[in-house]
């Protein structure tokens, strides 16, 4: 129990049989019972407690050490009083019970202080969150509780004889050390972090505090520590977080919430690295600082009325940096709230979109612009003519489209190269952007073809000079380094709502339109009326009934035998196609492959061809009579096609047939139209082991030094020159100078359309190689040809 001025306490005697035989005035003072009344009476009666409690036989088997009985004992007044009494048994030099001093103690009345002051300390100590320590000042411990023993992993025989020092590691021994003498010499408190080291070396962090204390002349240190492992798991989870937020790549703000104001109270560097404002400059102010003013005026107004509702919100606008730049904010607020609900602060999130915005315009500029001209696409012109018309039903007024197709484009490519095509292509499309208004659309729709949308158009008057200005913007010339190309297109145009409800009647009625002013053949705009559908449609008829053509195989060749001058013999054909029309009979080449030319399908007639002409070897082959060469004619879009060459050694392949079974004959002007394309042509047929043919040679102009980089086997002479050969002296000069060219070449030199015995006569002189036209043989069928062949020496 602990003792204070107000305690009350009494000590008594008896004897061996527990009676009362001493009662001084303190025990007369604490019952309030004389002695006289007293002595000689049981001491059990009197306190009122069961005899064998209070027999000296209770503390007889205590052995020498003394036992605590609680009490509470009625007073001569009715009241009840707690008191705490402690038998001395007290015994003879034969070691028999004489008798027992009693001590009572009580605390004063209605007071807890008894009742906690007798607990024992070992009990207080033990039960402590911490460890518990008495220090002698040669550092070895007076007292300890269980969680040192714990800690430390030492048995208390272990503890009585360490040190305190021992269970630290170097560091902290000297910093422990020196607290422990400044608090036994200055009486000084105490504190320090420190690891606890056990006895096999584990350490545990703690918080130890210390006082010194003074018993009976001895000084003492007294501590207690409290295990920091939680709170440094927890410290370093904030570490871990804190530099999270120093490391993220997005700005971090935290504001205070103020009733007017939200001054900001930390940034991390990203904030810094994408504002430019350094921390110490923004701490305090309302980031409301770096508002654009006039921009994103909408998202601005959301964020403040998401702070006002204390509510999260996500918002996209422009800030300005510290250098007056814009940026784009991808900012996300938070509301924090305390303990209570109450929100206290905001947390802002700053991603800077700035870049990812300026690429995603430029994937959608790329998605809706034509990447060679800029000029919107075909996607972007969808939408505008959309637009227009909707806006135009609203405002009842007229959208004019109008179409644009260059005239001679693929000359200007096969002239001059691509890059003169693609120089024409830029000119056109600023000349026509000038030409309009900003409201106006101007569109690439595809290779060398235009569209545009011309809005709210008062007229068609106002119309009609529109178009002229665009007439006449693109007949002017354009000039690509020193060359002068002149240029000029075919317009057409429709106007909503009179030839069109939609955006495709419109564009279609528009192309129509295009082809009428096309077949012209002269730099004009037409508009659209409705008797120009009847003659796109039959152009549309003759394509679909060239497609059916292929389908029903009513392609089918003849051929025409190339004869050798000096022996008289034939020694090559050459294929040519022809078309069994259902309703208009065999058609010549002239009737359709300008279509075919026109609208592509030549690639796939051309195919055609080749296939066929590999079939009839192959059956040549299977009859066991000897094959003779056979030649193909190939136009420029065939062989500007990237599998062209491919599709030859295929078609060889598949049918089991020696490259040099085939010639291929290409036109000098298609390839003089992209000298490199061609060049690269004729070598891939000579490594792929084909003749090479140049067909119509000397019927435009012709480039010897060209020709002479070419991998060439022949050439073959126009038809027009050998048309020269007459009997007249000299008429033939052209044609000797083109065989004695094709010679020095180093070349066979073949002449083609010889009709008459004058040329053929003027041909062999002149020391031409081959033949071939009317004056031997009429092109003719292969059962034809079986049978001329069987009739012919070879």
């Amino acid at each position: 129990m602990l003792v204070s001025e107000d305690t009350d306490i009494a000590a008594l005697l008896t004897d061996a049989e527990g009676k009362v035989v001493s009662w001084n005035e303190r025990c007369e003072k604490l019952f309030g019972i004389p002695a006289s009344a007293v002595l000689g009476r049981a001491l059990h009666e009197l306190l009122g407690v069961a005899a064998g409690d209070m027999h000296p036989d209770r503390w007889t088997g205590a052995g020498k050490h003394c036992d605590v009985l609680e009490l509470t004992i009625a007073l001569p007044d009715g009241a009840h009083r707690g008191v705490e009494l402690t038998l001395l048994p007290q015994y003879t030099g034969n070691g028999d019970l004489s008798g027992a001093v009693g001590f009572l103690v009580a605390a004063p009345s209605g007071q807890e202080l008894s009742l906690v002051g007798r607990m024992p300390l070992s009990s207080v100590i033990d039960v402590l969150p911490g460890t518990f320590y008495v220090i002698r000042e040669d550092g070895t411990f007076a007292l300890w509780n269980k969680t040192l023993e714990r800690v430390t992993a030492m048995t208390p025989e272990e503890l009585k004889a360490a040190h305190a020092l021992d269970m630290y590691d170097i560091t902290d021994k000297r910093i422990i050390d020196a607290k422990v003498r400044e608090v036994f010499q200055h009486d000084a408190q105490a504190f320090v972090e420190a690891n606890y080291l056990d006895k096999y070396g584990n350490a545990t962090p703690y918080l130890l505090c210390g006082a010194r204390i003074e018993c009976r002349g001895r000084y003492y240190l007294c501590g207690m520590g409290l295990d920091l492992t939680d709170r440094r798991a927890q410290e370093e989870v904030l570490r871990v977080r804190e530099r999270a937020l120093h490391a993220t790549s997005n700005g971090l703000v935290i504001t205070r919430c103020a009733r007017d104001d939200n001054p900001i109270e930390y940034v991390n560097p990203a904030f810094e690295r994408i504002s430019g404002y350094s921390a110490s400059e923004v701490i305090g102010r309302d980031s409301r600082f770096m508002a654009a003013p006039g921009l994103d005026e909408e998202q601005r107004d959301r964020l403040r009325k998401a702070i006002r509702a204390r509510q999260q919100v996500n918002v996209v606008f422009r800030n300005l940096r510290r250098n007056g730049e814009l940026f784009w904010n991808d900012l996300t607020v938070t509301p924090v709230a305390d303990g209570t609900g109450k929100v206290t602060h905001y947390i802002g999130v700053i991603n800077d979109v700035t870049a990812l915005r300026q690429r995603t315009a430029l994937l959608e500029h790329e998605v809706n612009h034509d990447p060679l001209t800029g000029l919107a696409n075909r996607t972007l012109l969808w939408d505008r003519l959309d637009h227009a018309i909707h806006m135009a039903q609203r405002n009842k007024t007229l959208v004019a489209t109008a179409l644009i197709d260059l005239n001679g484009f693929k000359q200007i490519n096969d002239g001059y190269g691509h890059e003169a095509g693609d120089e024409v292509l830029k000119v056109v499309a600023r000349r026509l952007q000038a030409s309009v208004r900003e409201s106006d659309t101007v569109a690439r729709l595809s290779g060398d073809e235009f569209v545009l949308v011309l809005v709210n158009q008062p007229s068609l008057r106002y119309t009609v000079r529109m178009v002229e200005r665009l007439r006449a913007a693109l007949s002017r010339p354009v000039v690509f380094d020193t060359t002068v190309i002149a240029t000029g297109a075919a317009i057409g145009v429709s106007v909503y709502p009179h030839d069109g409800a939609d955006a495709v009647s419109l564009v279609r009625a528009a192309d129509v339109a295009m082809y009428h002013a096309k077949a012209a053949r002269e730099h004009r705009a037409c508009f659209f009326s409705a008797d120009m559908t009847s003659t796109t449609e039959a152009k549309q008829k003759r394509e679909d009934t060239m497609r059916q053509a292929l389908a029903d195989h009513q392609l089918f060749l003849l051929f025409q035998p190339r004869v050798d001058l000096h022996t008289g013999c034939i020694n090559a054909l050459e294929a040519l196609v022809r078309w069994r029309h259902p309703e208009h009979g065999v058609l010549l080449p002239a009737a359709f492959l300008s279509d075919a030319e026109d609208n592509g399908m030549i690639v796939e007639i051309g195919r055609e061809v080749l296939e066929q002409a590999c079939a009839f070897l192959v059956r040549r082959a299977r009859a066991g009579v000897a094959l003779l060469p056979i030649a193909v004619n190939s136009s420029s879009r065939e062989f500007s096609d990237p599998g062209y060459v491919a599709h030859i050694a295929a078609a060889l392949e598949r049918h089991g047939l020696a490259p040099g079974m085939l010639e291929i004959e290409l036109r000098e002007d298609g390839l003089n139209s992209n000298h490199q394309l061609g060049f690269d042509i004729m070598t891939q047929l000579r490594d792929l082991g084909v003749r090479r043919s140049l067909d119509a040679f000397g019927e435009g102009m012709c480039d010897l030094n060209y020709m002479q980089r070419l991998p060439l086997t022949h050439v073959k002479v126009a038809r027009a020159a050998i048309n020269r050969i007459t009997d007249e002296a000299r008429s033939g000069a052209v044609v000797k100078a083109l065989i004695d060219i094709g010679h020095d070449l180093g070349v066979r030199v073949i002449a083609k359309g010889v009709e008459t015995r004058t040329q053929m006569e003027f041909l062999r002189l002149n020391d031409c190689d081959e033949m071939q036209g009317r004056l031997f043989s009429e092109p003719v069928s292969e059962s034809a040809l079986r049978a001329m062949l069987a009739a012919t020496p070879a």
